[in-house]
């Protein structure tokens, strides 16, 4: 099971195994304070996508859809998360955003919270395949 935290929230036993999924390190964040088990930061959205997007909220449904786009070019590395929950019972995906309802790691945890089966429909639906 994937759950969702700020990395700028205190470390807890219940995070389990925490793997930061952003592009780039958090501000004001040292290595120490974050804790980390993994950082899988070619998981999350491309340069391009992240600046296009720049949390504009009315940006949303478009950056979802373009996220998935791009998840389903990273097989193997929604592959190596999902072994990692296969692995520790929790697994936490950690994101610096402030808004935590409209980041990657949001689109990510739903994707990877869904069934395997679930998880290829979801994108090839994206795709049309």
């Amino acid at each position: 099971m994937f759950k969702l935290k700020r990395i700028y929230e205190e470390p807890e036993e219940e995070d389990g195994y925490r793997v930061l999924v952003d592009r780039l390190w958090p501000r004001g964040v040292s290595k120490e304070r974050a804790n980390l088990d993994g950082w899988i930061k070619d998981i999350a959205p491309s340069n391009e996508l992240r600046k296009w997007y720049n949390h504009e909220l009315d940006k949303w449904p478009e950056f979802k859809t373009r996220y998935l786009n791009e998840l389903n070019e990273k097989k193997d590395l929604l592959k190596q998360l999902k072994t990692m929950a296969k692995s520790h019972e929790k697994v936490t995906l950690l994101y610096s955003a402030k808004d935590e309802d409209h980041n990657n790691a949001v689109v990510l945890g739903e994707l990877l919270n869904q069934p395997t089966k679930t998880v290829k429909t979801s994108i090839s639906r994206i795709h049309g395949s």
